[in-house]
């Protein structure tokens, strides 16, 4: 029996289609702004845009992932979304890394390099961000995707923000709170995706039959 109407299921195949052609333009976004951040970052001595490098690399990553599974019953996405979850924690743990190496050395940034990078990763996550708008409430793995975009357009506000404080104060101070924060987001998106990623799972053993009892 067809588990929907003709015209269900091709609205859901539209649907899928342009998810995954978003996805892979969002992907050849992200894996773009990682080349130019880490070589900026690199050259700036600049452990947000470093970080944010790392998290354009993550993001990229993630949506491969996604396309992957795309189409695949709730328990594989459920599980690429774990996976995802857990990549955004390691990523965090690397930001944290890079913040107390910086705060040893007592670094201080090309905050000029900072601004002009920083504002062309806001405009790129900013277009990522819209595109993915109308999927902001799908499963976990969709989710996942809304969450990481989202998070990186505050993270890119951030690094702005910490160009103009180094330029204030000629410290790397700024620098490294805003890298400290954006590792706190990651933990906060990583927390909320492997939750509900867990849920779901859950749900989904409880739908399943019980085997009949020979």
């Amino acid at each position: 029996m067809p588990c929907c109407s003709e015209d269900t299921c091709s609205s859901s195949a539209i649907a899928t289609g342009r998810y995954r052609t978003i996805l892979w333009i969002v992907l050849a976004i992200n894996a773009g702004m990682f080349l130019i951040e880490i070589v900026a970052g690199l050259a700036a001595g600049s452990a947000s845009l470093q970080a944010d490098a790392l998290d354009f690399f993550a993001d990229a990553a993630n949506y491969g992932i996604s396309l992957f599974v795309l189409g695949l019953g709730i328990r594989w996405r459920a599980r690429a979304a774990l996976v995802k979850g857990g990549s955004m924690g390691l990523f965090a743990l690397w930001v944290i890394g890079s913040v107390i190496w910086h705060m040893l050395h007592g670094t201080v940034p090309g905050w000029t390099t900072m601004g002009v990078v920083g504002m062309a990763a806001l405009v790129a996550n900013t277009i990522c961000l819209v595109l993915l708008y109308a999927w902001r409430d799908g499963d976990a793995n969709m989710r996942s995707v809304w969450i990481c975009s989202r998070n990186d357009v505050i993270a890119n506000m951030a690094v702005l923000a910490a160009a103009l404080g180094v330029f204030g104060t000629g410290t790397g101070w700024p620098d490294i709170i805003v890298a400290a924060v954006m590792a706190i987001l990651a933990i906060q998106g990583a927390l909320t995706v492997v939750r509900q990623a867990l849920f779901e799972l859950r749900e989904d053993r409880r739908s399943d039959p019980v085997p009949a009892l020979r």
